[in-house]
């Protein structure tokens, strides 16, 4: 069975009440969804599904690591992710919604694939900059950015004449 079977929920016939389901992404998972920004990790999920005649309410429990890229070395970073989501699941055939955590089915629906917000609810967990902790960088990476670094402040250390120029006219 794949994941995506895996992740699919088959609501129809289960009778109101609590289910709990759990999940864990692996690199597999991970590399179905094209993102160069998670290159893998291990996230466990537990969902905990509350059904109702009309309605579907999900929790969800993250935990785990994802691997991406540091952005001053551009080699693997292995980052924390944990935290909690919530998706609202309404059944009707006419009834419409823009809130991202409510979803509306047809009445006709039995089954829902949770992957894409399995999906979006790791990734979301990755913070805006994901940097190595001093001295973890590849030292050869850090070495080129020191040189680099380097350079350019032996060039700003010449003054333009034009500034030269101005700071007379004080």
């Amino acid at each position: 069975m794949s994941w995506k079977e895996d992740t699919t929920i088959r609501f129809s016939g289960l009778k109101p009440g609590k289910y709990a389901y759990s999940y864990t992404l692996s690199d597999e998972f991970f590399e179905e969804w094209k993102n160069d920004e998670i290159r893998g990790g291990e996230v466990k999920i537990d969902v905990e599904m509350e059904r109702f005649e009309h309605m579907l309410m999900f929790k969800f429990t993250l935990s785990g690591e994802l691997t991406t890229m540091c952005d001053r070395c551009l080699g693997d970073l292995t980052v924390p992710v944990e935290g909690e989501e919530h998706l609202c699941v309404r059944f009707s055939d006419t009834e419409t919604t823009d809130d991202e955590d409510v979803v509306v089915l047809p009445e006709s629906a039995f089954e829902l694939d949770l992957s894409q917000w399995l999906y979006e609810y790791a990734a979301v967990r990755i913070p805006m900059q994901h940097i190595h902790p001093d001295g973890e960088c590849d030292p050869e990476v850090t070495k080129f950015i020191k040189e680099e670094n380097d350079e350019s402040h032996e060039e700003s250390d010449e003054i333009d004449p034009r500034w030269e120029a101005l700071k007379k006219l004080k």
